[in-house]
C-alpha cells in the first residue's frame, strides 16, 4: 500500500508550540478515514502512541540552517561579465560559469578548442539569449580555497 506522509509541521500537535532547533520530538501516523495523518509531539506532551497508530518514531528537529544564501542570478551574471576583463581571474570565471550551470542559469553546450588550441567551454544563457566562451582554467590547488572564499564573500 502506497501513501504519502506529510512533512513535519515543526509544531507540537498538543500544545501548538514551535519546536526549537535540535529539539527532540515524537511523530505518529494515524488513520483518519481513508487518509493517513502525521502528528508531531514535543517530548513534554508525548504520552505514547495511540492504540490505532500505524507507526511512530522519535526524531530531532534540524539545527539552524548553515546553508549559504547566494546572490540573485542577475548579480552573479554581472560579476561573470566583469571577470571577463580580468585575465588573472579566468580560473574564478570558469568556476563561476560551472556554478551558474549548476544553478541552471547557464546551459552547457560543450567544449572545443579556440584559435590558439586552448580548451574553451561554451555556455548558453537563455535569460540573455547569449552564448559565452569560457576558457577552461581549472584552478590550481592553492587557488581553490581563495576562489571559494572570494566567491562566497562577494556573492552571499
Amino acid at each position: 500500500m502506497d501513501f504519502e506522509v506529510q512533512r513535519c509541521t515543526r509544531h507540537c500537535a498538543a500544545t501548538q508550540r514551535e519546536f526549537a532547533p535540535e529539539e527532540p520530538f515524537y511523530s505518529v501516523l494515524v488513520c483518519e478515514g481513508a487518509d493517513v495523518k502525521r502528528l508531531d509531539y514535543s517530548t513534554e506532551a508525548w504520552e505514547g502512541p495511540p492504540e490505532d497508530a500505524l507507526g511512530w518514531w522519535k526524531s530531532r528537529m534540524a539545527g539552524a540552517s548553515k546553508k549559504k544564501k547566494w546572490a540573485p542570478n542577475d548579480v552573479m551574471l554581472d560579476f561573470f561579465d566583469r571577470l571577463e576583463k580580468q585575465p588573472e581571474k579566468q580560473d574564478m570565471r570558469y568556476v563561476l560559469a560551472l556554478l551558474l550551470v549548476r544553478r541552471r542559469v547557464f546551459r552547457e553546450e560543450g567544449a572545443a578548442l579556440d584559435e590558439r588550441g586552448q580548451p574553451v567551454l561554451s555556455v548558453y544563457c537563455p535569460r540573455r539569449d547569449a552564448t559565452y566562451p569560457v576558457p577552461i582554467a581549472a584552478p590550481e590547488g592553492s587557488r581553490i580555497e581563495a576562489i571559494q572564499d572570494e566567491l562566497a564573500h562577494l556573492l552571499e
